[in-house]
C-alpha cells in the first residue's frame, strides 16, 4: 500500500539540524532506507516539513519510517494512505458498487 507521510519539524530542532553539514547526507540515507518513491519539502503548518512517498504492504514497517523522523528531527507525523492512477482504476467496479448501494 502507497502513504503519503505528512511531517512537520519543529523550529528549534530544524534550526538545529540545518547546523549539521551532514543534514543533507543524513536525509538522503533516510530516504534510500525507507525506499521512499519521492520526497517534496515544503513548509507544513508554518514549520519545515515536507511529503514522503512510500510504499510498503505491511503496517510492521511503519516504525522503520516513522522512528527516525521521530528521533532524529522530532518530527509530527501523518501517514495517509494513497492511490496512484492503475489502484483506483482498479478499484472502478468497487465504487460503483458503492456508489450503486448508497444512492
Amino acid at each position: 500500500m502507497r502513504y503519503l507521510v505528512r511531517f512537520h519539524i519543529p523550529i528549534e530542532t530544524g534550526n538545529d539540524a540545518l547546523r549539521s553539514a551532514e543534514f543533507g547526507s543524513k536525509m538522503q540515507q533516510l530516504l534510500s532506507e525507507i525506499n521512499a518513491e519521492a520526497a517534496y519539502f515544503a513548509a507544513v503548518d508554518g514549520q519545515r516539513g515536507g511529503y514522503i512517498v512510500v510504499n510498503f504492504d505491511d503496517a510492521s514497517k511503519i516504525p522503520a519510517i516513522a522512528e527516525p523522523l521521530f528521533y532524529w528531527l522530532k518530527a509530527d507525523l501523518e501517514f495517509i494512505p494513497v492511490m496512484v492512477m492503475e489502484d483506483l482504476a482498479k478499484a472502478g467496479p468497487a465504487i460503483g458498487a458503492a456508489v450503486k448501494k448508497w444512492e
